[in-house]
């Protein structure tokens, strides 16, 4: 091997130094190559608490694990050559409606806990992206903020039925004249799972100042300068007395609701209308007979029964129950685009992320949120490239091995 006197000249042109910048989130940001590099960053980010609040799922989470590993075993079988896959067309249709991409913003409760921007930053991000944001019965900003806040948004609103069937129709009458075109009503939630993180974190809601969370928030100066500097953390349709939130959840939520509840959700909702936390083909059958326009295959983020079956291994299942015409939206584990392009792939029409979207509003607000966007329609487009799928129509068994997952 002959050797020479390096040249300064060459050298000088394979320095890359970047100028210092005392502008950190973005630096951060746009250095996160995936979902998981965002959940680390929010993690450093963000208190304990409010971390496991959005990280955690019940009891030993085995059911949250499981919905991961079905993604994870998944097996593509991908076609080549064939034309005209320069680009992806990412586009679809759900609920009547146009989405830029095969997926969407779940509903998540308690969210300006995570960070002060809250649903905000989760509807704007969505408006920019094209794509639907769902706000929960729990948000921390009402049905009118959020409105007002992306008024070109496509604003769906998840629903938990309440004892109080006048206060429900009330809510659910505020959310029409919001312009809300989707309601996701929530039927997995007869009771509060068990979050054992939130238990040992001692988590209220509104939360407590402790010596415990002061010297855990006092690590992270940003979120605990949010807390401090902004209105009072409370959930904008509940309560506002202080309490643990299964304690909430057990007081107000209807735990005897049945399908002829759902008939007079029906009565009183004239947008679309789709049941979630739907497991099995069964359930999902009558949630149709009964005037759902589509059913959301879910298990809550593993947040509710521990050890449910995993969304993705029953979806296709469901599938063949409700036939080819029925819309199927699948949550419950998707931290990556090519999560969703499996969903897609197994039967689902349509996708919902919830912990991927929270990781980038932990790890930034808003422009977490977009980046946790743009990372995941990124991870579409290019395995749908490299399927061989020009289109979301295109997506299909044919494309998993043996029919998997």
């Amino acid at each position: 091997m002959r050797r020479q006197v390096p040249n300064l000249r060459d050298l000088a042109s394979l320095l890359q130094l970047e100028a210092p910048t005392l502008r950190r989130t973005p630096a951060l940001l746009a250095r996160a190559a995936d979902i998981a590099d965002l959940r680390l960053i929010a993690r450093r980010r963000t208190p304990r608490a409010a971390f496991d609040y959005a990280d955690g799922a019940a009891l030993d989470e085995i059911g949250y694990r499981r919905a991961r590993t079905a993604f994870d075993q998944v097996e593509f079988l991908p076609r080549v050559l064939q034309g005209g896959q320069a680009e992806a067309d990412t586009t679809t249709t759900i609920a009547g409606g146009r989405a830029a991409l095969p997926f969407g913003i779940a509903p998540t409760g308690f969210t300006r806990f995570l960070h002060a921007e809250g649903e905000i930053a989760g509807a704007r991000a969505a408006q920019e992206a094209g794509i639907p944001f769902a706000l929960s019965t729990m948000g921390t900003r009402s049905v009118e903020e959020v409105a007002e806040a992306a008024p070109d948004a496509r604003r769906w609103f998840q629903l938990y039925l309440w004892k109080d069937r006048d206060a429900s129709r009330r809510l659910v009458e505020r959310a029409a004249a919001g312009g809300y075109d989707t309601l996701l009503v929530t039927a997995d939630t007869a009771v509060a799972g068990q979050r054992l993180r939130d238990l040992r974190n001692g988590m209220t809601i509104p939360p407590r100042l402790t010596a415990r969370t002061v010297l855990d928030a006092s690590y992270r100066p940003g979120w605990w300068f949010n807390f401090l500097t902004t209105e009072p953390l409370a959930f904008a349709s509940l309560s506002h007395s202080t309490t643990d939130l299964p304690s909430m959840i057990n007081s107000m939520f209807d735990p005897t609701l049945d399908w002829t509840d759902l008939a007079w959700i029906r009565s009183v909702w004239r947008g679309k209308l789709f049941v979630k936390g739907v497991l099995g083909p069964e359930d999902a059958v009558r949630a149709v007979d009964a005037g759902a326009d589509g059913v959301v295959v879910s298990s809550h983020g593993g947040r509710q029964l521990d050890r449910a079956v995993a969304p993705l291994r029953i979806l296709p299942a469901v599938r063949t129950a409700v036939g080819p015409d029925v819309e199927l939206v699948l949550d419950s584990g998707i931290l990556s685009g090519t999560d969703v392009v499996a969903a897609l792939c197994a039967g689902a029409d349509f996708t919902l992320v919830g912990r991927a979207y929270l990781y980038g509003l932990m790890a930034g607000g808003r422009p977490g949120v977009d980046r946790a966007l743009q990372i995941l329609a990124q991870e579409i487009r290019t395995t749908m490239k490299l399927l061989g799928a020009g289109s979301v129509d295109q997506l299909g068994p044919h494309l998993l091995h043996q029919g998997r997952p």
